[in-house]
């Protein structure tokens, strides 16, 4: 944890991460430049971050806010869902457009900043998914092998086309439509149907007779 001194020059240097993204995109942005900007010096920054994905990230995180990694547990598989949605409504409010947009395509042509940003992002989100999941799984409403990555996948791209592509808002009705019309009729579907192959396969009665519909 940075003394006072410490945490002043890591705000200035996060700062001047994003401005400069803002200002000439990730590419054409340089430690020599951020370092310029916050007034502090290169060995300072490598000190802190080993190269300028991870300090982008850390800056996009911070600029964000501190994350709530645990999702809420009510004991209803609803309930929990829609504590997710709302915890990642609030993370992309709080992010500029522009900035996320340009990192996106930035992750097309830099590897390490791909990893980076899958490593402190997408994941975080999978754990939340898959923590609900796993709750739901113990408490017996799905069954252990669903898949939480569909969903996470889903829920991302919904939030993420509503606000930058669409321009709608990310308000509470919206994320209940996601929940209710969108995750939970997926959830009982996959569930019904992995339900119903397995009811297939214990049940010789149910199974297909040889040369039937020949």
């Amino acid at each position: 944890m940075p003394d006072g001194r410490g945490a002043a020059r890591e705000e200035a240097i996060l700062h001047a991460t994003l401005e400069l993204v803002a200002e000439i995109g990730y590419d054409r942005m340089t430690m020599d430049a951020i370092a310029a900007r916050a007034q502090a010096s290169k060995a300072t920054i490598y000190r802190r971050w080993p190269g300028k994905a991870e300090l982008v990230v850390a800056a996009v995180r911070g600029h964000a806010g501190p994350a709530a990694l645990t999702p809420p547990d009510t004991g209803v598989l609803r309930d929990d869902l829609l504590g997710v949605l709302r915890l990642m409504r609030d993370g992309l409010l709080a992010q500029d457009a522009a900035l996320i947009l340009g990192l996106m395509i930035a992750m097309h042509r830099d590897p390490a900043l791909a990893d980076a940003v899958r490593a402190r992002f997408v994941r975080d989100k999978h754990a939340m998914f898959g923590a609900v999941i796993a709750r739901a799984a113990d408490r017996g409403d799905l069954p252990a092998r669903v898949d939480d990555a569909l969903f996470t996948e889903i829920s991302s791209s919904m939030l993420f086309s509503r606000l930058f592509v669409a321009g709608e808002p990310l308000d509470d009705a919206f994320v209940h439509h996601l929940v209710d019309d969108v995750l939970l009729p997926l959830l009982d579907h996959r569930t019904g149907q992995n339900q119903g192959v397995s009811d297939v396969a214990d049940d010789p009665s149910q199974r297909p007779r040889r040369g039937a519909g020949r």
